[in-house]
């Protein structure tokens, strides 16, 4: 028995906050809305090239323990390419970040910018040059 693969990770939040974190992974991180099976509920996959790594789910009043439930998801990460670009965009969408640079023990560059989303979940983009 082994872990293959990551699959995906799970926000869920009242509609509006769920729209906004829609938009920050669409329009921010770059990852696209994709198919979806019908859950019954409101919601998105969204998709890093083929796949769904994010699944958004709308957190309803019928589902009050979600607002007594503390989440302790921390970060995600994405391994990203051109930190330029990617802090340019960051700056022109006014979404605040901070960044990090270090030496590899192989002399290659590592650099990650860490922002947060709507939902105050904190995202790690890593960039190796």
């Amino acid at each position: 028995m082994a872990v293959l693969s990551f699959n995906h990770f799970n926000i869920r939040a009242p509609l509006p906050l769920m729209e906004a974190v829609k938009d920050f992974y669409c329009d921010v991180v770059g990852l696209h809305v994709g198919e979806r099976p019908d859950f019954g509920f409101a919601g998105y996959w969204l998709y890093l090239g083929d796949l769904p790594v994010l699944h958004l789910m709308e957190w309803t009043d019928a589902h009050e323990d979600a607002l007594d439930t503390p989440s302790h998801l921390d970060h995600v990460a994405f391994s990203c390419e051109d930190i330029a670009a990617f802090a340019e965009k960051l700056d022109a969408q006014g979404v605040d970040y901070r960044r990090k640079d270090y030496d590899l023990p192989d002399g290659r560059a590592f650099s990650q910018l860490f922002v947060r989303d709507p939902t105050g979940t904190g995202v790690e983009l890593n960039f190796v040059a």
